[in-house]
């Protein structure tokens, strides 16, 4: 896929701050599966972007709705009948284990090209590739940089073994008796933050002495340099859904904590490179490339034309939906500006049309995107109809307690948590987005 890379660019960063125009003020439509179904249309133009936790899963165990719409989703060859993306913002393994994972617990072939995981688009940031990074998760955070490209990758154990005198929370920790030694390690250039740790004392002191020492924890802070090494963020998730009746703290918690902590200590803002996952566009132009693939993979000659996002989450799915939408219609009111005018520099035209932070590559792809991106927002996640109805007034927040909980660096449009479509569960889902197209789903 390395060819389709390029449309990104090496210079693509992610817009921090969203577009400020209310264009998505509508009410959501609330909709229950009709009975009858239309027939099908020769040649499909769209594809499927799924939510995993929340809307196929909840925790290890999986939402019966999910494996009865999966079962109409392929054929009796198991092949599908449209293309099917899974986009999730967990980053705790790589997309081979996650596929399996998915094809065990919904009885059908993931592959894992089909898999897009939070930390999926660092394949894109080869700049920091060749740089010495520290990473912070759980899981098998080595091999997930690895196979992102990083090549000289340093872990938080590896920072704690050769440096035993930082981590001292915990008092069984500290070491015993004489002072250890200590390791030369090579200076860190960069922070990836692939999810939420375990022992979140352990990652926070860490990372902040990486942060304060320019990359040199061993060293006594003398003189405080700023802006810091570049940070780098996945999965802005503040909460989640798995088993338990209410949503856990997800990775959005740590960065919340991690930010709160350096500015009490230097009273300067921590500055993130790039903030990954949903709702990031970069995302969802990464997810969009693998929707392209997919249908190539299904012989398709014709481009999708239209994608449906699945997602829980207001505030990462549904507020990630649309934002990827209005960027399509950016875009092509661009296209349609120069075709008709003549001239002019795409990416410098659409960030000027959809904000001064919203980038797109140096090679702005000359293939067709999608003319728009929908959202639909169901009921067995984080997002609960019974417990919190959407505000007929887009001008409202649809969380928890009307507060926001998106990431900091996002300034809020209430307008972009307003979904296309509610439904109770994926499989009206799906129904839906059949009828919609007019595609014979049985």
């Amino acid at each position: 896929m390395a060819e389709y890379f390029t449309r990104f660019g090496a210079g693509f960063k992610l817009g921090r701050r969203i577009l400020s125009a209310c264009s998505l003020g509508r009410s959501p439509v609330h909709v229950s599966p009709a009975a009858h179904r239309f027939y099908s249309i020769d040649h499909p133009s769209f594809g499927l972007l799924f939510d995993i936790d929340g809307v196929l899963v909840r925790g290890r165990t999986p939402i019966p709705a999910a494996k009865q719409c999966f079962r109409t989703l392929v054929d009796r060859n198991g092949k599908y009948k449209v293309p099917v993306v899974f986009v999730t913002n967990a980053g705790n393994c790589v997309r081979q284990t996650k596929a399996e994972q998915l094809s065990h617990l919904l009885e059908v072939e993931v592959s894992p090209d089909q898999v897009m995981l939070s930390h999926s688009p660092l394949r894109i940031f080869s700049q920091f590739h060749d740089k010495c990074v520290l990473v912070s998760g759980q899981g098998p955070v080595l091999e997930v940089a690895h196979n992102l490209g990083f090549q000289n990758v340093i872990t938080i154990d590896m920072l704690r073994e050769a440096y035993p005198l930082l981590d001292v929370v915990d008092h069984h920790r500290r070491p015993k008796n004489s002072v250890p030694q200590t390791k030369d390690l090579p200076p860190i250039e960069a922070v990836i933050l692939f999810g939420e740790p375990i022992r979140w004392e352990t990652n926070l002191q860490l990372i902040v002495d990486v942060l304060l020492t320019n990359g040199k924890p061993g060293n006594a802070l003398t003189s405080f340099s700023y802006p810091h090494i570049p940070v780098l963020a996945c999965n802005m998730d503040l909460l989640w859904m798995a088993e338990a009746k209410n949503p856990r703290f997800g990775h959005g918690m740590f960065l919340v904590c991690l930010e709160s902590i350096y500015k009490k200590i230097t009273g300067c803002e921590l500055k993130y490179e790039a903030l990954i996952g949903k709702p990031s566009v970069v995302t969802y132009n990464y997810a969009e490339l693998l929707i392209r693939k997919q249908a190539e993979s299904l012989g398709w000659n014709a481009p999708v034309e239209r994608l449906y996002a699945i997602g829980d989450n207001p505030m990462a799915d549904i507020y990630g939906a649309n934002l990827y939408n209005r960027y399509l219609k950016a875009s092509h009111h661009v296209r349609d500006q120069m075709q008709a005018q003549g001239g002019g520099h795409p990416r410098l035209d659409i960030a000027e049309e959809a904000g001064p932070d919203l980038t797109v590559g140096d090679s702005y792809s000359e293939d067709r995107l999608p003319e728009g991106c929908s959202s639909i927002l169901v009921c067995t996640g984080v997002y609960n109809r019974d417990q919190e109805d959407l505000p007929q007034d887009p001008q409202q927040t649809v969380t928890e307690q009307r507060i926001f909980h998106g990431h900091r660096d996002f300034r809020f449009d209430p307008c972009l948590t307003q979904p296309s479509f509610v439904v109770q569960d994926v499989r009206e889902a799906v129904e839906l987005v059949f009828q919609q197209e007019g595609c014979l789903l049985d």
